[in-house]
């Protein structure tokens, strides 16, 4: 190999630094730390070495012997894939991104080896100058590499004993000839020298282990015989942190090309990179308070300091001399360095050469992995020389565990530290020996690894207490980090803009965190020794945090917020690549089963009784469930997460911002009313509450913002909604084993499984989807939106499969909430729904009916639920309408009788409540409004009266609201079916109520009292009685026929002549309907006057008739009786109308149907009789 001018040197070096070929490029902190591009260490590539021997040993070979290395990174320092070591340690420098300049997202490799393809690759690229480090060469350097070259040039391989011993005495900075600057001068072994040169240089891996020996004896000594003291640090900042008087750790946030890896860039632990991107300027920010973030000053400190430059040299020197380090002769004698120097540092990080260390005591080790300072390699040749010895390496490396666990403690995501210790700990899971990940095997048998629960907060306890509990309850909700909020959406000069970028940023931090937490979890499963144990903690994290899925719950007794949502993050990456065919949906009653499912646990469709005893016929046979496997455990884990994590952190975020909305609103209120008590005795009371609500709605704002940033999170709603994609179809494969064919209706026998499901595996869907469609829709749209909507569709048409009512509407609601109408950004959503080939036929049906059924759903607030959910029917179908795809459907059920019957029943009923509920509460609104417009009047109220009033006043303006938007859902629906269809509004127990409900609503619009329903700014309650006159008047054309005019006529409460003339000038001023639609309900008003002209001749009272031939409930006439089975005697007419309402026997509360009424012909046929007789004595009377 020729020799290297200083110009061709200098040429390189700036080629590198310009952009070109690094020894060590810098990646992304998102970059895998196991990926082969994350480092590429010095030196050329070795042959796999064989198995390693017993730690007690020093691991290391005589130069004479052929032997291949032991080391299992070789000569080079390179941990290839080899028979005893696999993984890859990256403890090393590695570089720290800034919380702005996180721009990729966590890679999804999930590699935990490097191949020795990708090592020879990354080998290759290595330049042979990649060793140098100063900017000037100095001649010695070159002489000597000159002469390195010469020798590698020869064709002779051997190194002489000079040679070794040169090599030995530059690496390990020792003398035993002359004392020298720079140097160690070791005085025993120079004796031994003087005594016997041979005996000495017999076996070289003696010699190196008994020169390091020496040097360390010595160290031990007093502190004016340090032998340190005479060499030039190569690892300055390391060295001048620990001989500094604060001892403050500094941090190596990147790793600059041609610089060795024990050198760091100055800066402190506590030091945010987003602060220095903010603004701050130079200077070492000193801010971690922590012992655990120092380097502890004393002689172990110093041993091992040397000890760890000593094997990152020898790296140095196979960079400066690559051909003749690879071959075997010299690679050995490097390896032996390597080893001896790993196993000294094992006796001084146990404390063996100076005073035994215990395993509370903090490790040496844990500032400089913080730091990443530790050479390339050091980490795992450490765990493989000591991890066969359990004591030693218990006493190594459970100190390095707990100092790592206490550094995260303090970590937060307000600056970009946390990083180090979660890389730290991933990178000592990764390593691993043949199938055994001996740092995995430590974490589980630690004491606290899953401790048993000793008090009602197990959730929380287990968080706080557990080993891996620590690393997971990184956080950015202010619940459970108040620093993150303080520092980033505090400010007065936060803008929408800067909070939107701050959470991107946070969400980058958080994907960074989370994909370390995946590797420690992932390779503690990965470990077959270990799986069990990982399986087990995180069924204790599910099972002792189940009081996260209640209502009401106190937060100190259950995990918090941002620890379940990593927890659920790691579940989904492992949860990613299941196949549905391998999870068994019988796994949740299973005997071995890891999840607490409790029989009082409700149920999709199976009541106690047949749960129990379809559990006792399962257990019976025991053979019948198959071992679980761990893709069914994972999925199963998983879904219980949801249900413990997203879904509680959504019901908290809605619940926040209705805190907001109601703080914002008595801020507002305060204000506006600040005239009227700024002077009364109330003034200072007013002031300090406003004062009050200002400090907790800043707070609440923050709290949002962090939220922001920790929940609405795209990607990780993503994730939720394509775990939910998984979740419907297992629940479809149950439900029709033909899926994704699936046919409606379905069987209807249901299959036991899937009605014994808990009923929230199908609520928690219906839940995310409400809140991602409100707050997040442009997360809507994934593969698995064919199969939401798929599951929405045979759940609604499939009423019998679900027992709870309510849970229909949920899924009802989404429907609702997806509509163009109400959410615009659904549309294509809406649109797949009303499209979908099962919809077509089935929606229309299922809908109408579910508008019926919930009329009674058995919970103490139907009567008011019922309008809401109503409401949401009403505005689909409006949709579903102006889809001609929908109007066959529509028209069959229109002509199909009964059950369209009971639907316009139940409209006719909402319509009556609603509007007469809504003009009067206009009417109370009106008449506080007319008492505040005459001040001196209103003055004169006592104060306590007029709070009164405005209270009552709110509370009606509320209520007109929400019942004029309920009205005018219902009034749109009667206007658009009776354009189309008239029959069935006809029938005699439907027209008679309808023409009264529209007389009654006319009344109230157009007669004498209607300026009671004048208020200031209608708009505000979403009244428009123009639109509702002309939408009443157009119902009562769209009927207009012989039947109708009799029904009108008929109604004797509200009906009169002038009325409909007082409509008839309200529309012809208003200019309400066209003159042509005037003129028609004039020939109306004029048909109707003809029948009450009628009647009022042909009147005659049937009050005297027998009690037999009275109607029992409401004591008239009948014209048609029946009998019950309850044997009563009613009216059909009347007891069909009761039907429609409740399908009730009204005297028996049972079950009761049209088909099971018994006609009585004699009993009418008598009546009739007495109807003549009646009508003929009238008649000769007169």
């Amino acid at each position: 190999m020729e020799e290297l001018s200083a110009d061709e040197i200098r040429r390189r070096r700036l080629a590198r630094l310009a952009g070109g070929q690094t020894s060590q490029p810098t990646t992304p902190l998102s970059t895998p730390l196991t990926s082969p591009q994350r480092e590429n260490p010095p030196g050329p590539p070795t042959a796999p070495s064989p198995a390693a021997p017993g730690p007690s040993h020093f691991l290391g070979l005589s130069v004479h012997s052929m032997t291949p290395a032991t080391s299992p990174i070789g000569a080079s320092g390179v941990a290839c894939r080899s028979q005893s070591s696999e993984g890859v340690s990256s403890l090393s420098s590695s570089p720290s991104n800034s919380l702005e300049t996180q721009s990729q997202t966590l890679s999804r490799s999930q590699s935990m080896d490097i191949d020795s393809v990708s090592c020879e690759k990354s080998m290759s690229q290595v330049d042979v100058d990649s060793g140098i480090e100063n900017m000037e060469v100095e001649e010695s350097d070159r002489r000597e590499k000159r002469s390195l070259t010469d020798k590698e040039s020869s064709s002779d391989s051997e190194v002489s004993e000079e040679q070794a011993l040169q090599v030995i005495c530059k690496i390990l900075r020792v003398s035993w000839k002359e004392r020298d600057r720079d140097v160690i001068f070791l005085p025993l072994l120079a004796a031994e020298f003087t005594q016997d040169p041979k005996a000495v240089c017999s076996d070289f891996k003696d010699l190196i282990g008994q020169i390091l020996m020496e040097v360390l004896m010595m160290s031990t000594q007093a502190r004016e015989d340090n032998p340190f003291a005479s060499l030039t640090a190569t690892s300055q900042p390391i060295a001048a942190a620990a001989k500094s008087p604060d001892r403050h750790l500094v941090l190596n946030p990147s790793s600059s090309q041609g610089t060795s890896p024990m050198l760091t860039n100055v800066g402190s632990f506590g030091a945010s990179s987003l602060s220095s991107s903010l603004g701050a300027s130079g200077g070492v920010v000193t801010d971690s308070g922590s012992d655990r973030f120092t380097i502890e000053a004393c002689k172990e400190t110093e041993m091992l300091n040397y000890l760890i430059e000593r094997f990152e040299s020898v790296g140095m020197e196979e960079r400066k001399a690559p051909k003749m380090c690879s071959q075997p002769p010299a690679s050995q004698l490097l390896s032996n360095i390597r080893s001896q120097c790993i196993s000294h540092a094992a006796l001084v990080l146990q404390g063996a050469l100076t005073q035994p260390r215990s395993l509370l005591q903090q490790s040496l080790l844990v500032p400089y992995m913080l730091c990443r300072n530790l050479p390339y390699g050091f980490i795992q040749e450490l765990i493989r020389m000591t991890h066969q010895d359990e004591e030693v390496f218990k006493q190594i490396f459970v100190p390095i565990l707990q100092g790592l666990a206490l550094a995260v403690k303090e970590c937060s995501f307000d600056s970009d530290n946390f990083k180090y210790p979660l890389m730290a700990l991933a990178e000592l899971c990764e390593i691993k020996f043949g199938k055994t990940h001996p740092v995995c095997n430590l974490i589980t048998s630690l004491p606290l690894w899953c401790p048993d629960s000793l008090s009602p907060g197990s959730g929380r306890e287990l968080q706080r207490l557990s080993y891996i509990g620590a690393f997971f309850s990184l956080s950015v909700f202010a619940e459970d980090d108040t620093k993150v909020g303080d520092k980033y959406f505090s400010g007065p000069a936060i803008t929408l803009e800067n909070t939107k970028l701050v959470s991107q940023s946070l969400q980058h931090y958080l994907e960074s965190a989370r994909g370390d937490l995946f590797k420690i979890l992932h390779n503690i499963l990965l470990n077959g020794e270990t799986r069990e144990a990982a399986l087990n903690y995180m069924a204790a994290v599910v099972n002792r945090n189940i009081k996260k899925a209640q209502m009401q719950t106190d937060d100190r007794l259950v995990s918090t917020d941002g620890f379940m949502i990593n927890f659920l993050w790691v579940l989904q990456q492992l949860s990613m690549k299941i196949k549905l065919e391998t999870v068994d949906p019988f796994y949740i009653f299973h005997p071995k089963c890891r999840l607490n499912m409790t029989t009082d646990e409700t149920r999709l469709k199976a009541p106690m009784e047949d749960l129990k005893s379809w559990l006792a016929e399962l257990y019976d046979d025991p053979s019948k469930f198959p071992e679980p496997k761990f893709p069914t455990e994972c999925f199963f884990l998983t879904l219980h997460a949801h249900h413990l994590s997203i879904l509680p952190g959504c019901r908290r975020y809605i619940r926040r911002l209705r805190a907001i909305r109601d703080l914002n609103r008595t801020v507002e209120e305060l204000k506006n009313s600040e005239s009227q008590w700024k002077d009364s005795p109330l003034a200072t009371r007013h002031r300090e509450m406003l004062k009050r609500c200002k400090t907790q709605l800043k707070k609440l704002v923050r709290c949002k913002a962090c939220a922001d940033a920790g929940l609405l999170d795209e990607n990780l709603l993503r994730r939720c909604l394509q775990f939910y994609g998984m979740v419907i179809q297992l629940i479809l494969r149950i439900v029709d084993p033909a899926y994704p064919q699936i046919t409606l209706p379905l069987n209807p026998e249901i299959p036991n499984v899937f009605a014994a499901l808990p009923e929230f595996y199908i609520e928690d869907v219906a839940e995310f989807l409400l809140f991602i469609v409100q707050y997040s829709p442009q997360v809507l749209y994934e593969p698995c939106t064919q199969d939401i909507v798929t599951f929405l569709i045979v759940f609604i048409c499939s009423q019998n499969y679900i027992r709870n009512p309510y849970l229909i509407a949920k899924l009802v609601e989404v429907l609702f909430v997806t509509n163009p109408a109400v959410q615009p950004r659904t549309q294509r959503f809406s649109e797949m729904m009303e499209n979908h080939p099962l919809s077509i036929k089935q929606l229309v049906p299922a809908l109408m009916k579910f508008y019926t059924d919930v009329e009674h759903t058995g919970a103490t607030s139907e009567f008011y639920d019922k309008f809401t959910i109503r409401y949401h029917i009403s505005t689909i179908f409006k949709s579903l309408w102006q889809n001609t795809a929908h109007h066959g459907t529509f028209m069959e059920e229109f002509n199909s009788g009964k059950q369209f019957v009971r639907y316009i029943n139940m409209l006719i009923n909402d319509t009556t409540f609603l509007l007469d509920e809504s003009l009067e509460s206009l009417k109370r609104i009106h008449e506080v409004q007319e008492e505040m417009k005459n001040k001196e009047q209103w003055d004169l109220l006592p104060r306590d009266q007029q709070q009164s009033r405005q209270s009552q006043l709110t509370q009606d303006e509320r209520v007109s609201r929400s019942y004029l938007a309920l009205a005018t859902e219902t009034v749109d629906m009667f206007h658009i079916l009776t354009k189309q269809v008239q029959k069935p509004f006809l029938r005699p127990e439907l027209g008679p109520r309808l023409a009264a409900m529209l007389n009654f609503n006319l009344q109230q619009l157009c007669g004498p009292k209607c300026r009671d329903l004048k208020v200031e700014n209608p708009e505000k309650y979403g009244f428009e009685p123009k639109k509702l006159l002309d939408q009443l008047t157009d119902i009562y054309l769209q009927l207009d026929c012989a039947r109708f005019a009799k029904a009108i006529a008929d109604d004797q409460r509200s009906y009169s002549r002038e009325l409909f003339e007082e409509v008839i000038s309200k529309m012809t001023k208003a200019g309400i309907k066209s003159t042509i639609a005037v003129e028609k309900f004039k020939l109306l008003s004029e048909k109707v006057e003809e029948i009450v002209a009628r009647n009022s001749q042909s009147e005659i009272d049937y009050s005297d008739a027998p009690d037999e031939f009275k109607d029992p409930l409401m004591d008239t006439l009948m014209s048609d009786p029946v009998r019950l089975p309850s044997g009563n005697v009613m009216d059909r007419s009347i007891i069909l109308r009761h039907l429609l309402n409740s399908p009730t026997d009204p005297f028996s509360r049972q079950n009761l149907t049209e088909n099971m009424l018994e006609s009585l012909p004699e009993l009418k046929e008598r009546i009739q009789a007495w109807m003549r007789e009646k009508l003929n004595a009238g008649r000769y009377s007169q």
